[in-house]
């Protein structure tokens, strides 16, 4: 019996619920029905009300912070392989802890190789994420990683935007290579931001080099947590003659004063994806939220069907 015999089941997690609808709105079904019971004192257990019996499993969850994001998304993986699931996908638009992906300190662990190892032995035989904050984190796993890019729908909008004297920007060296893609597929030059963190979440300075007076400058990034980095970078972009500064980020966590930081910099438009969903309770008036689901919804079908996806992507 093939693989797409068996029966597709999409499950989502409470942290990505609404993109897991949108997920298998876009594949013609409808979510799979499970439940969280949570204890009196924060103990949870995921159940699935319905049979997984021989069915291909899905289960959509970002796992940015809080922890319990990760481990309903492992709780869930590991009731899947309990009820006889045929094959268990984790579908993880945000791969929370990806920053930890190499021990540049002493004494400190290597969260996302943890992560990688928690999913394989919760069950999971296939891993489906979005521009992980470092690609090498594939070969963390064991079993087959889809790696998909938000490139695909960024670059097509920047496109239909026609802003003269467009340049591409990278707030850090580490985004060289993203945005070098942006600024090659829109034909546009490239302008690199350097700076010097005295510690987590803290910008020193900020020098950029580049072709940047008189330029409509977008700024892309990966993630944007504190936004200190990229408001920074829009700074010192206006002080050196652009026109004016957008930005394009595709995980937005925006914590502590990311709203605020933003909404007070020069930054015009901030393009995001909907990998982790705005704060409702923010000033989100700044924000153009693009959607990944119909990309995710693509792989899905193509996974389930056994077809290739690599031609989804634009990578370089």
């Amino acid at each position: 019996m093939e693989e797409y015999d068996h029966k597709l089941k999409i499950f989502a997690c409470k942290n990505s619920q609404t993109f897991a609808e949108q997920i298998a709105k876009k594949l013609n079904t409808k979510l799979g029905d499970s439940e969280l019971t949570v204890f009196s004192d924060g103990e949870f257990q995921p159940q699935y009300i319905e049979s997984v019996r021989g069915a291909t499993v899905f289960i959509v969850q970002s796992t940015n912070p809080p922890a319990d994001n990760l481990f309903e998304l492992l709780l869930m993986i590991d009731a899947a392989r309990r009820a006889s699931a045929y094959k268990v996908i984790a579908v993880i638009p945000y791969f929370g802890w990806a920053r930890q992906d190499r021990k540049d300190r002493p004494r400190v662990s290597i969260a996302s190789k943890l992560v990688a190892n928690m999913l394989t032995a919760a069950g999971c035989d296939r891993v489906m994420t979005c521009e992980l904050h470092a690609a090498q984190i594939q070969g963390f796993f064991d079993i087959p990683v889809d790696h998909l890019w938000a490139t695909s729908i960024f670059i097509p909008h920047i496109q239909a935007m026609n802003l003269d004297n467009l340049s591409i920007a990278s707030p850090d060296m580490g985004g060289a290579k993203k945005a070098n893609v942006y600024a090659k597929h829109l034909n546009a030059p490239l302008i690199i931001c350097h700076k010097d963190r005295s510690k987590a979440n803290v910008i020193g300075s900020m020098t950029a080099i580049g072709e940047i007076e008189g330029r409509n400058v977008v700024i892309v990034d990966d993630m944007v947590d504190t936004a200190g980095t990229i408001t920074k970078c829009a700074d010192v972009l206006m002080e050196r003659g652009a026109a004016s500064v957008r930005a394009v980020c595709t995980h937005p966590i925006l914590s502590g004063p990311a709203y605020d930081r933003i909404n007070a910099s020069p930054i015009q438009e901030f393009l995001v994806a909907d990998t982790v969903p705005l704060k409702a309770d923010k000033d989100n008036s700044k924000f153009t939220v693009l959607s990944m689901t119909g990309l995710f919804a693509d792989v899905i079908d193509r996974i389930y069907h056994n077809e290739p996806v690599s031609d989804l992507f634009i990578r370089s």
